[in-house]
Parts: structure tokens; C-alpha cells; sequence
């Protein structure tokens, strides 16, 4: 059903795999494999028929070329005239294509959309540049460039190194960090989870989830730093493979499926100098707070991408986020990092929090949310919602 007229986006269903480290339970799926039946079940959840979808989109940042988005339509059932792209934004891209998707609706363009992320680590493409004269050997390379020259392009564990080392954050504290992500992560798997997709039967929950004793993570082997800032293999999310996904509707969707939801009420996306890539959602929430009129104590959820424990600690200190409702079930240094699907577990995370709140005691309170993520090259994106249960 294409739409004719600009309408608010809603968000009335949103799923993920389970979070599974690089060469874990999921290691066997494809990207695309992986994102197919959590677009499945979001029909199912919905009612929705797949001839109702507009568009597919989902980010993926490592399989370096083809349309992971549309292997994963075909996938999941939808038909062959439904049409999908893929894009990619390194860390941003599954919140930057649930921003397409909100946009489209927003431009009348679309009625409903399903919109996500996706990314297998454990099954992406070895990268070999080919060689600029006849004869020589194909170059590998760990990862693409971010930033042309004149600028700094950072290792990124290295930027953040960096950046614990300018503003002091010690070893020790970034370990309390990530001991403190694990500790809540425990505890809403031990709630029990109603977002996840068990698309293999080895992995129904986030496996890399463990209550993390605070010697166990200042004994974790140090990967970067010095000087008692050193990063270290429990304060860097780990690499893993997942997808998630929302399914995205307008107002005149919305309105017969009487289903709670999520009205997306602002997406914004920004930059910084590549050199610190860490700080771009810093600038983005500025502007997005700014732009709603509010404060960043009147969100009652917040969803910050854990790359880095450094990165989130300077950012909940530079914004002045209340802590309690940050990360509320735990973030990424307790679940892992797919690359592309990262953004798009945020807004799943807040779904979760948001929308689905009768079966959840002391939480019923919750009305709006944030997701903030940084990205390579020195890119932020962020998005906030408001519950809409009416």
C-alpha cells in the first residue's frame, strides 16, 4: 500500500535475533539469513499481510557490495514487487534505515516499511584490494577508509584510547562500567525477553550476557592505552553477529490495529571530526533535544551504543544523562557488536521498554526514549520516540 499523503511514522512491532560473539551459535547464518525471520515474525506479530510492506531497508556494513536487504525480503516471503535496499553507515546504519523508513512516511512516499539492520561477522567477505598494476598480489585490508586525507582517519580502539586518556577515565572505571552493563543485562534476561527471534536453536538468548565479576574484568587483557587508561577486552563490545528490525507504519495504518507503538518524534543524523568519532551523538542529541524543546532528564529511556565503555561514559557525562535510565537492561559491552544491526537493537531495546510495558512492573511510568550511536568517520545518528498506547 503506497501512500499518498505525509503522516507521523509509528513503530508498532519490533524484533531481534539473539546477540551471538563471532564464531558463536549464529556463525553458520548469512546477514541476510539472519534478518528473514525477524522480518517474518514482525508480519506475524502485526497481522500485517506482505503485500501491505512499501519498502524494505535494512544497514549492513560488511559484506563490501550486493543487497543483503533484498535477499532477506525474498527470504522472509514478501513479494517479489516489494523493493528493498540496503545501505550502509558503519556503525549507524540499521538506526539510519529505520530513519529512511520513518522519512518516507513522513514524505507520503510509503504507508509501511520494514527497517532494521542486519550483520553476520562470523560469515563477511575477506577483503583483498586488487592490485594497481598487472601481475601484482591482491592487498588484504581489515577495513575500508573512513576519511580522506587531509584528516585523520583512527584506528577506532586507538581513538578511544585516546579519548579515556585526555579525559581521564581510568581502566578501573571503565571496568565498573561494563560490570554494571552485564549486572542489568542479567537481569532482564532472568525477567525473561519478548522481542527475540530464535532463528537457530543454539541461540535463544544473548549468549555473551554473564554475571561479570569486577576482578575477572580488570584482569581482561588490555588491547589499547596506556598510563592506567588502557581499554581492554571487557570494556570494547566484542564482534558478533545479530539482526533486528521495526516495522514502520503511518497514522492511517496505525489506527485499526489498535497495537501499542512507538510515534517516532524526531531522527537526526550529524558529524564530527573524524579524529574523534566518539563524540559525534554528543553533538546530534544537542540538536535533537533542542529541536523538542526538553531536557535530557525528561527522557525515561535512553538507548547508548556501548562500543566502547569510554565512549558511553563520555557521552551520559557530557549530555548529563541520568545513568539509572540509560542502558536499563544492559548494553552492548554485555550483548556484543553487529556492526550494522547495532542501531536498529537500540530501538528494539527501547520498543521493549516503551511499548510493551504492562507486563513489565515499574516501568509503566516510561513515555519517551532516545537511541544515540556513533559511527566511523566521525558520524552520529539518534532518534526519539514517545509511547503511544492510545
Amino acid at each position: 500500500m503506497t501512500a499518498t499523503g505525509g503522516s507521523p511514522a509509528y513503530i508498532i512491532a519490533a524484533r531481534r535475533t539473539p546477540v551471538a560473539p563471532r564464531g558463536g551459535a549464529l556463525a553458520h547464518l548469512q546477514a541476510d539469513e539472519l534478518a528473514a525471520p525477524v522480518l517474518e515474525l514482525l508480519l506475524e506479530d502485526t497481522g500485517l499481510a506482505p503485500a501491505s510492506i512499501d519498502h524494505v531497508i535494512l544497514g549492513n556494513a560488511l559484506y563490501a557490495g550486493g543487497n543483503p536487504a533484498r535477499l532477506a525480503a525474498l527470504r522472509a516471503g514478501l513479494p517479489v514487487e516489494v523493493p528493498a535496499m540496503t545501505i550502509d553507515t558503519q556503525c549507524c546504519s540499521g538506526l539510519d534505515a529505520i530513519a529512511l523508513g520513518v522519512r518516507l512516511i513522513e514524505a507520503g512516499a510509503a504507508s509501511c516499511v520494514l527497517a532494521g539492520g542486519t550483520e553476520s561477522f562470523s560469515r563477511s567477505p575477506i577483503r583483498l584490494h586488487r592490485p594497481a598494476e598487472r601481475g601484482a598480489e591482491p592487498v588484504p585490508f581489515d577495513r575500508p577508509v573512513f576519511a580522506p586525507p587531509p584528516f585523520t582517519d583512527p584506528d577506532l580502539t586507538e581513538a578511544a584510547a585516546r579519548l579515556a586518556g585526555e579525559r581521564k577515565i581510568t581502566a578501573a572505571a571503565q571496568a565498573d562500567f561494563a560490570v554494571a552493563s552485564h549486572a542489568k543485562a542479567v537481569t532482564a534476561k532472568e525477567r525473561g525477553r519478548s522481542n527475540l527471534v530464535a532463528c537457530s536453536p543454539g541461540a535463544r538468548e544473548d549468549d555473551f550476557t554473564r554475571r561479570l565479576a569486577l576482578k575477572t574484568a580488570l584482569r581482561a587483557p588490555v588491547l589499547a592505552g596506556s598510563g592506567g587508561c588502557e581499554l581492554t577486552a571487557a570494556t570494547i563490545a566484542c564482534e558478533a553477529d545479530a539482526a533486528a528490525a521495526v516495522l514502520l507504519v503511518s497514522d492511517e495504518m496505525r489506527r485499526p490495529s489498535a497495537l501499542p507503538g512507538l510515534k517516532v518524534i524526531a531522527a537526526q543524523g550529524g558529524g564530527c571530526d573524524p579524529a574523534d568519532p566518539a563524540l559525534a551523538p554528543i553533538g546530534v542529541a544537542r540538536s535533537l533535544i533542542a529541536a523538542l524543546g526538553q531536557s535530557a532528564a525528561e527522557f525515561d529511556a535512553i538507548e547508548l551504543m556501548e562500543a566502547y565503555a569510554v565512549q558511553a561514559m563520555v557521552t551520559i557525562e557530557d549530555l548529563g544523562f541520568d545513568s539509572d535510565v540509560v542502558n536499563s537492561h544492559g548494553g552492548a559491552l554485555a550483548r556484543g557488536h553487529p556492526i550494522g544491526a547495532s542501531g536498529a537493537i537500540l530501538m528494539v531495546q527501547l520498543f521493549e521498554l516503551l511499548a510493551r510495558t504492562s507486563g513489565n512492573a515499574g516501568e509503566t511510568g516510561k513515555r519517551r526514549g532516545l537511541a544515540l550511536i556513533a559511527a566511523a568517520g566521525g558520524l552520529g545518528s539518534g532518534m526519539a520516540v514517545e509511547a503511544d498506547n492510545s
